[in-house]
């Protein structure tokens, strides 16, 4: 599995393991291994013609999303300049055009501020009203916010496309907190992009609004390069004082056995049946050959050592009743 994968029990939606590290995880175990015939082996029975069969590993049925690991990520609405932000600060080529959604899945990209220092951005599909509920591809994009550190707010404050910038401002961050609370309260710091086609009145009561806020502003143009080249070193000291990528932790527990791997429950179900539920003795009665002296002999050991012959004893079982154990079926001997 990828790193950044969140895997999920399918019944419930309860967090099992992410595996946001190298750190191993076993979801399922697998079954404990049988013996072949060699292994009953003896000098008088040279050649047993049974064996024990292995056992069945665990089931379960799980879920398994990716939500992507990165420092930093890009949101905003569509066509607000996101994806020639992050080719321009980092080696990252993501389609670019002049349409809305040419971008339909993220876009991660390294961005180096100098020797050793360097963090992970995360271009996020352009988010839409109705984000939240489901609209366009608004879970795909949302769930890789959630690993995110610090959010760089993309904002046009140019109004290019007719869009009032604090409105733009106002719904991502409603789609966000509709998400998840915790999310809305990720740190931010808005870029204003496009501002090389921006009026000076425009940025300055954007900036304004922002400030308003309690939230760090930068005016660029990823077009022009203006004011791009001081955002990494901005972008890399804000981050260290934030905490490190978030991790889900578990919240699935598995089922206890109530009883042991040799239990069994008997049941008269119909006069003169009795019906054996033990999963165990089927898988010995699969490596059986009953046809076989030596075989069946092993076979009726286990059916003594695991109290069931008792048990049958003990609800009244008659000479020549029959016992079904599976698809299997046998008469009652004294």
């Amino acid at each position: 599995m990828p790193l950044g994968t969140v895997i999920k029990d399918a019944a419930s939606g309860l967090v099992i393991a992410d595996l946001s590290d190298h750190t191993p995880v076993t979801v399922a175990k697998g079954g404990k291994g049988g013996f072949g015939n060699s292994h009953y082996a003896t000098p008088t029975r040279q050649i047993p013609k049974f064996a024990k069969p292995g056992m069945p590993g665990e089931d379960i049925q799980v879920t398994l999303e990716l939500k992507l690991i990165a420092d930093v990520g890009l949101i905003g609405f569509p066509n607000v300049g996101k994806s020639t932000l992050i080719s321009t600060i980092s080696a990252a080529r993501p389609k670019i055009a002049n349409y809305h959604f040419t971008t339909l899945v993220p876009t991660l990209g390294v961005v180096r501020c100098g020797e050793g220092a360097s963090f992970v951005c995360a271009d996020i599909p352009g988010l839409i009203e109705g984000a939240s509920e489901g609209v366009g591809l608004g879970h795909d994009f949302l769930r890789h916010v959630e690993r995110c550190r610090l959010l760089l707010h993309v904002v046009d404050v140019s109004g290019s496309e007719c869009r009032d910038p604090k409105e733009d401002f106002a719904k991502i961050n409603e789609e966000l907190a509709k998400f998840s609370p915790e999310l809305a309260q990720r740190p931010q710091i808005v870029v204003a992009n496009k501002c090389d086609i921006a009026t000076e009145e425009q940025i300055a009561e954007f900036k304004a609004f922002v400030e308003e806020q309690g939230l760090e502003f930068m005016a660029v143009s990823a077009a022009t390069m203006q004011g791009v080249r001081e955002l990494p070193g901005k972008v890399y000291n804000r981050l260290k004082d934030i905490p490190p990528v978030p991790v889900f932790a578990a919240q699935y527990k598995k089922a206890e056995k109530a009883a042991g791997s040799r239990s069994f429950t008997v049941a008269k179900t119909a006069p003169h049946t009795f019906t054996v539920d033990a999963p165990w003795l089927e898988r010995i009665l699969a490596g059986s050959n009953v046809d076989d002296y030596e075989s069946l002999q092993y076979f009726q050991r286990q059916l003594g050592e695991s109290g069931l012959l008792d048990e049958l004893v003990r609800q009244g079982v008659e000479e020549n009743d029959t016992i079904l154990i599976g698809e299997y079926q046998f008469d009652y001997i004294f």
